[in-house]
C-alpha cells in the first residue's frame, strides 16, 4: 500500500475500496487506450476502420458539436491533434486516411477561406451514428439490472471524481507555472 494511502485518515475498508478502484480504473484506461471497446463495436458493425482512425472521426464530431468546448468550431487538423492529444503529423495522417476512405472531406473555413477545415461526409456521419447507437445499446444493457438510484449515484460520484481529478491537474499545472 502506498504510504500516502496508508497514512490517510480512512478506514481499512475505505482504503481497500480505493485500491480496488485504482485497479478498475487501470483496466478501464488500458481498454480505452488500446481501443478495445471501440474495436469491438467497429467489428460488430462491419465498419472497416482501425479504432485509432475512428477516434479521429469522433474528434471531428466532438469539435463540430462543441463537446467539451466553450462552443462548436470548424475542426482543423491542428484541433484534431489537440483533441486526440497527438502530434499534428499523426493527426494529418489520420485525417488523410479518413478523407481517403470517404468519411471526411476538406473544405474552406467560413471565417477564412484560406484555412482548411475537416467536414464530415454522409458516410462519416452514418459510421459515427452506427457506432454511437450500438454503444448506447450496450450501455442500456449494461445498466439494465441496476436500480435507477444506483445509476444516478454512479453518475454523480463518477462526475465528482472526474471533476476532482481535473481540479488536481489544473492545480498542479498552476503550481508548475509558478515555480
Amino acid at each position: 500500500m502506498a504510504p500516502a494511502l496508508a497514512a490517510a485518515p480512512f478506514s481499512d475498508a475505505a482504503k481497500e475500496a480505493l485500491m480496488e478502484l485504482e485497479g478498475a480504473l487501470f483496466l478501464w484506461h488500458r481498454m480505452l487506450h488500446k481501443g478495445e471497446m471501440t474495436g469491438r463495436l467497429l467489428a460488430e458493425t462491419g465498419i472497416d476502420l482501425d479504432p485509432a482512425i475512428f477516434q479521429g472521426l469522433m474528434a471531428v464530431v466532438r469539435i463540430t458539436h462543441g463537446v467539451g468546448r466553450d462552443a462548436p468550431a470548424e475542426p482543423t487538423v491542428g484541433m484534431m491533434a489537440e483533441e486526440m492529444t497527438i502530434d499534428p503529423s499523426r493527426a494529418s495522417r489520420i485525417a488523410s486516411e479518413l478523407i481517403g476512405g470517404g468519411y471526411l472531406e476538406r473544405g474552406a473555413a467560413q471565417d477564412d477561406g484560406r484555412k482548411s477545415v475537416l467536414l464530415l461526409t454522409e458516410k462519416g456521419r452514418k459510421a459515427f451514428l452506427t457506432v454511437r447507437d450500438l454503444r448506447w445499446q450496450r450501455m442500456v444493457s449494461l445498466f439494465s439490472d441496476w436500480s435507477e438510484t444506483d445509476i444516478e449515484t454512479f453518475s454523480d460520484l463518477f462526475g465528482r471524481y472526474v471533476e476532482g481529478v481535473m481540479g488536481v491537474r489544473a492545480d498542479a499545472r498552476s503550481d508548475a507555472k509558478r515555480e
